[in-house]
């Protein structure tokens, strides 16, 4: 009781100063800690007086699936990762000072999966069905001031299925307690565009919504100020504006940047709009919206141009889980997928299929990622029985809006999606039975069927985006819609309005050469591409057979081990290997860049194979974030940097022919040795993306070089391994912030006596901590293992694991110590600042 007293002092005390400090840049509290969880429906829970004092504490954001064990009997199934799902209740308590009172009490939730319920003191704020869009909820009427206040949430995640892939439970993203004064900025309210931009002069339209919650109307003074990277003010303007009381208004206004700092993936540099609000006076609210100045142009003919350059988009695609953390938002754990990925030569995310976190899209703001923003993985036809395709009518237009408001001001940010392999493009359901009439009254059709006549003649379905087209277009007239379509002829649907700014096509690289004859004038982007199979440290020979899995002809894929192997030569029969999409975007001009599925494993979709199986195959990287080797592939085509990797192992049975690949850039040969022995020089052609050598196995070393003009650019070695003898801990960051949230990601490998990875261990690792750090999670990136994500043991697979580090919110150093039977230990040490 003492503690929660104190607590509750010092969250006052908190609350206080942050609602004084109105210029401050950050109007919202963080409202993620010291929260009261329970896995289970208590419909008591949402009274004041229920006594939650033994459930558990904990810190949001929470993901509560990935702390389960997987199985088979998960209702979620293989599709969503084998992991638990269920309904649980969240409660948090706090106090709020009587001098707030006359003040807006807002609670912000940036996603909640999913059919959230929100209560506060007893009284319904609100449900939300998609579990991955921001909503805000106001609380002033039922505020207590001066007494403890209880938030109450309920989250139901007990129908299932209801994802293709791994979802996560619960309030897996942040939450903000926001405290204004009746007049302010509404949510998401600024607008920032660049409706004319050269070297010499960029104007910046900035539309600001302000909110009158007062009980009579007011003028109000709307000041817009241009604050440079290093908040230096360059321009400023004030407009004033009458605001009815409990109403909104809009007030426009045009700032200049002279000689504009222009935003690139190379340089992506950043302004900010400082938006005050005063009433006579007074301030009454301080804004912040980040924006960035940049032209684009997607042609029909010639691509992509940013800024007036042409440009390809080379982009993967990203499901929202974080590996071993699941789906609970940490910005490092972001920030750590995207270092990767610009490492390899990556600028573009495609956010694969839902609205994604929005430290997301900041970090790609911030790093430089050309971004395609998607809202919907369906409509009104499910793909598993609970999902939201059940709640599409009743929720599209809010969700939609609200995601377009919420993400419209991001500067990484290029085109919408709405919508992912929608099932309503395919025209030869028989199970068809929606009319136009029925379609007009649930999606307000009315004022679309007047514009032409033909499109009373048309399948509903193919007015359905026109909808969404203009929910869009009223928001955001400054980016192109697409949909990702994996119906890619012209009887799609969806496709026959032409109503889309792009066309996007998912996989179907046979109608991609045909794209200008199909479409005539129209302008394509490969929104989802390659699907490629990949087990890091398998590999799978001969390297020069593909191999197709699941095939075409049969439904379920299985065999022992699997596996898939790592040589670019396996993939799903709708794909291709990753040489061969590139290969084509490359080198077709009017394909602006693509999008590979995908970046990362993730949790759940195990193509091409069922359970035990539960993450997928598909990721340039694994999901412990150890890099695959078409990894190199990518950044020889992507970079400048001096690329040499030879792979696979050297570790086989004596005599065995082994196909060993290189990917290489900046030079003109390779030339391959075994044993000191040369196997031959060789080069790339035109279309050529890595150099293969079939040798003979011995044990020692295989070695590769380089040349450019004669001179020796790079070399590679790589040692027959011995038997395990010791563990290698590399860290990612041995300083962290003393946060509470900040990561260190430790890779642990097992060596041999002289320091050489042993590719086929796979050890129990047992893991200690001790000092100012927990352990997160633990990975090895294996797509089939049954180990539990948050543990202090795991197996290495291929010689390799992960244990991720977070600081527990104090200063100091934090010792990690890794045993395993009969290696020697090793530890390191984190320092938290």
């Amino acid at each position: 009781m003492i503690i929660n007293k104190i607590y509750s002092l010092l969250l006052l005390c908190l609350l206080f100063v942050a609602c004084q400090n109105v210029q401050a840049k950050d109007r919202s509290l963080n409202f993620d800690s010291d929260w009261k969880f329970h896995l289970g429906d208590i419909p008591e829970a949402v009274k004041s007086e229920y006594d939650d004092s033994r459930w558990r504490r904990l810190n949001l954001p929470h993901d509560w699936s990935i702390e389960g064990d997987f199985s088979e009997s998960n209702p979620a199934g293989f599709g969503g990762g084998a992991l638990p799902g269920g309904t649980s209740w969240y409660r948090k308590t706090f106090t709020i000072d009587g001098k707030q009172k006359g003040k807006k009490i807002f609670i912000d939730f940036d996603g909640v999966y999913m059919h959230s319920e929100v209560y506060i003191n007893g009284q319904l704020l609100g449900k939300r069905p998609n579990g991955y869009i921001s909503f805000r909820y106001d609380m002033t009427p039922y505020i207590k001031y001066g007494q403890p206040n209880v938030i109450a949430v309920k989250v139901d995640n007990s129908k299932q299925p209801n994802s293709r892939w791994y979802s996560g439970s619960g309030i897996y993203r942040h939450v903000w307690l926001t405290i204004l004064e009746p007049v302010h900025v509404d949510l998401w309210g600024t607008y920032v565009t660049t409706p004319e931009v050269s070297p010499e002069k960029a104007d910046l339209a900035v539309a600001t919504t302000v909110k009158n919650d007062n009980a009579a109307s007011c003028d109000v003074e709307i000041t817009s100020i241009i604050l440079d990277a290093q908040n230096k003010e360059i321009y400023k303007a004030t407009k004033t504006t009458q605001v009815v009381s409990g109403g909104k208004s809009v007030c426009n206004q045009t700032l200049a940047v002279f000689n504009p700092h222009l935003w690139t993936v190379e340089n992506p540099y950043l302004y900010k709009i400082k938006t005050e609000l005063r009433v006579a006076g007074k301030l009454t609210d301080t804004y912040y919206t980040t924006t960035g100045i940049r032209t684009f142009v997607f042609n029909d003919k010639q691509g992509f141009f940013l800024n007036g350059e042409p440009m390809k988009i080379k982009g993967v695609c990203l499901h929202h889980d974080l590996g071993c953390l699941g789906s609970a938002v940490n910005a490092r754990a972001i920030e750590r997928q995207l270092e990767i990925l610009k490492e390899m030569g990556c600028n573009g995310i495609r956010t694969a299929h839902n609205p994604p976190a929005p430290e997301l899209l900041d970090l790609c703001d911030r790093m430089g990622f050309i971004v395609q923003d998607e809202v919907f993985d369906m409509w009104t036809k499910n793909k598993s029985k609970y999902d939201y395709g059940n709640d599409f009518v009743e929720w599209y237009e809010r969700d939609l809006t609200d995601f377009i408001l919420r993400d419209r001001n991001h500067p990484s940010i290029f085109t919408w999606s709405i919508g992912n392999e929608i099932w309503e493009q395919w025209s030869h359901d028989p199970g068809d039975t929606l009319t136009l009439e029925q379609a007009t009254t649930m999606f307000n059709l009315q004022d679309i069927l007047t514009r032409k006549e033909e499109y009373k003649k048309m399948h509903p379905y193919s007015l359905i985006p026109l909808r969404l087209i203009e929910i869009v277009k009223k928001l955001d007239t400054t980016r192109p819609i697409s949909i990702a379509n994996n119906e890619t002829e012209k009887k799609n649907l969806l496709l026959q309005t032409n109503g889309l700014d792009i066309i996007g096509f998912n996989y179907n690289n046979h109608n991609w050469d045909k794209f200008p004859e199909m479409y005539p004038g129209q302008k394509l982007l490969i929104t989802e591409s390659t699907s490629g199979l990949m087990t890091r440290g398998y590999y799978e020979m001969p390297s020069d057979s593909i191999f197709i899995r699941p095939h075409a002809e049969k439904a379920k894929f299985d065999r022992p081990n699997k596996e898939c192997s790592s040589y670019d030569n396996c993939h799903v029969p709708w794909g291709s290997t990753h040489e061969k999409s590139w290969n084509m975007v490359k080198n077709t001009n009017y394909i602006p860049g693509f999008y590979v599925w995908t970046g990362f494993d993730y949790i759940g979709e195990p193509t091409p194979f069922e359970y035990p199986s539960r993450s997928s195959y598909f990721g340039i990287i694994d999901l412990a974030g150890f890099p695959k080797d078409v990894y190199y592939m990518y950044q020889s085509e992507w970079t400048d940097k001096e690329v040499l990797h030879l792979f696979p192992h050297w570790n086989w049975q004596k005599g065995q022919d082994i196909d060993m690949w290189v990917y290489y850039n900046n030079a003109d040969e390779v030339e391959l040795f075994v044993n000191g022995k040369s196997q031959g020089v060789k080069a790339k052609g035109k279309n050529d993306y890595h150099l293969c050598w079939r040798v003979r196995y011995e044990p020692g070393t295989v070695k590769a070089i380089s040349r450019k003009a004669g001179k020796v650019v790079k070399e590679q070695e790589i040692c027959t391994a011995g038997d395990p003898m010791q563990i290698r801990l590399t860290a990612d960051r041995s300083t962290i912030k003393a946060d509470g949230k900040d990561l260190s990601f430790v890779t642990v490998e097992i060596l041999d006596k002289d320091g050489t990875l042993c590719p086929d261990a796979d050890n129990l690792v047992h893991l200690e901590v001790s000092g100012n750090a927990f352990i997160a999670g633990v990975d090895n990136g294996s797509p089939y293992s049954m180990e539990r994500f948050k543990d202090n043991k795991r197996k290495v697979f291929y010689g390799k694991c992960l244990v991720v580090l977070q600081n527990n919110g104090s200063k100091g150093k934090a010792v990690l110590k890794a045993t395993s039977k009969g290696l020697k230990a090793t530890e390191i040490t984190i320092s938290g600042n």
